[in-house]
């Protein structure tokens, strides 16, 4: 498997947003990624539906 957990494919779903970001011109001082895994869910359980609402990015804005 190319994602041994899911907490390395959360990361990389996260890394792919950043790169994006980064590519579209916002400066890497400003960002950063991380991934969850399993560990922070919207739902609980083990259904297809379930899956779908926990499969996300999300993405925080701050200002400094």
């Amino acid at each position: 498997a190319q994602y041994p957990s899911n907490w390395e494919l959360s990361t990389a779903r996260a890394n792919s947003v950043l790169k994006l970001l980064l590519d579209l011109g916002f400066p890497p001082f400003r960002l950063s990624a991380a991934g969850y895994g399993e560990f922070y869910p919207l739902a609980e359980g083990d259904t297809d539906e379930v899956f779908e609402q926990n499969r996300r990015i999300e993405l925080k804005l701050t200002s400094r």
